[in-house]
């Protein structure tokens, strides 16, 4: 059996590390990792050396970089990070490099980690939210779904992932304690609920996508894991915090777009499209098809359990 090697983009972050674990764990001898990483003298690169994986330099910048880096390799896992810059503008250049590395490189399957347009929800002169950046609504959404199309001329399956619980403990959304020491969460979401997943989980499916060979090659497809009302994941927490009971504060998007924190008009936009289209957004979200490709996915209660010490109070 020849072995594959996966070039994993990000694979130092949640998403493409969850793919790089899976791989290296799996014992059929079938596959092979490269982990691609702008530090690969970082901690957790030389931790996925010495688990068994090819670290190698690369930067969403550089397309050269990239074209080494998916050299020779059957698959490629493509992400981008937003929260790491703010712009749309760039995840759509830093999509084009790994698209034009991946076609010159002759990747024979490419996982293309994006989301939905969500200007798609909203008519013509729709007001009830600003539009980012100049055209978006939601620009880590949107400026994904136009990249979308620089993936149309290779062999690619495009992942649509959904609210990651990491969120809870890694973007400051989890429980804030009040002044008169009471605890609460902040979402404008009313009670409409949110499809959620562990961002660990997303990188799970990949991999079973990439087991599934050529199945899903053309085919765009959203996962999640379950779909929760605020309510229901504050009780979540209040099951494994001792903080005693947990209120919901929901405020209008407006209020929530003023809050100042980096992000928090992107924030609350893309909660303003949860709460107002949730079952749009529930159709194009296949928790059989997740748990099909990943056997191991997460029940909100079970994440809460394996991260409830990450979450700061």
């Amino acid at each position: 059996m020849s072995t594959k090697t996966i070039a994993v983009i990000g694979a130092t972050g949640a998403q493409g590390g969850s793919l790089t674990r899976a791989a290296l764990a799996d014992t059929s001898g079938e596959w092979a990792v490269r982990a691609i990483t702008r530090n690969p003298d970082g901690d957790v690169a030389r931790g996925l050396a010495a688990a068994g994986a090819e670290v190698v330099r690369a930067d969403l910048d550089d397309v050269e970089s990239l074209t080494e880096a998916f050299d020779g390799a059957y698959g490629a896992f493509c992400v981008t990070n937003f929260w790491e810059h703010f712009s749309g503008a760039k995840e759509i250049e830093q999509a084009r490099n790994l698209a034009q590395a991946a076609g010159s490189a002759g990747v024979q399957h490419v996982i293309w980690s994006t989301l939905e347009d969500t200007r798609d929800y909203l008519p013509a002169g729709d007001t009830r939210m600003p539009r980012l950046q100049g055209e978006y609504a939601v620009p880590h959404f949107d400026a994904k779904a136009e990249a979308d199309k620089l993936f149309a001329d290779l062999p690619t399956t495009y992942l649509r992932a959904s609210f990651f619980w990491d969120n809870l403990y890694a973007f400051g959304l989890g429980p804030t304690k009040g002044d008169d020491g009471s605890y609460s969460v902040t979402f404008p979401m009313g009670d409409s609920p949110m499809a959620g997943i562990a961002a660990e989980d997303v990188g799970k499916v990949a991999f079973g996508v990439f087991k599934a060979g050529d199945r899903f090659i053309g085919k765009t497809f959203g996962i999640a894991s379950e779909f929760l009302t605020i309510r229901e994941m504050a009780d979540g927490l209040e099951a494994v915090l001792p903080t005693g009971s947990i209120a919901y504060n929901n405020p209008e998007p407006d209020l929530y777009r003023t809050f100042g924190f980096p992000g928090a008009d992107e924030m609350g936009n893309m909660f303003q499209i949860y709460r107002d289209f949730p079952e749009e957004f529930a159709a194009k979200r296949d928790t059989s098809l997740a748990r099909e490709l990943n056997p191991e996915l997460q029940t909100y209660e079970q994440f809460l359990a394996k991260h409830k010490d990450k979450i700061p109070l």
